[in-house]
């Protein structure tokens, strides 16, 4: 099995971060700064660099305005969709 970041279900988690984040109106650096981390924690996130754990990715849900729950949702709607 390859790893994670190099599999499309990683790409299609990333993109939807991406789209969320830039709908809620935020730079990364500001995203960043809501979440108390460097201001390149969201480009190395959106860049795939920085693996995100559940609750570091709950956490980027609520600052973006998005439950954990539609993310997931949407996430298995777009890789359903691509397959």
């Amino acid at each position: 099995m390859p790893k994670t970041i190099y599999r499309p279900e990683h790409a299609a988690l990333l993109s939807l971060l991406r789209k969320y984040r830039k709908a809620s109106g935020l730079t990364q650096v500001e995203c960043s700064k809501a979440l108390n981390r460097p201001q390149s924690f969201m480009s190395d996130v959106e860049s795939g660099t920085r693996r995100l754990d559940i609750v570091q990715l709950r956490d980027l849900c609520a600052v973006l305005g998005v439950s954990l729950c539609e993310l997931v949702e949407e996430l298995e709607k777009a890789i359903k969709a691509s397959n």
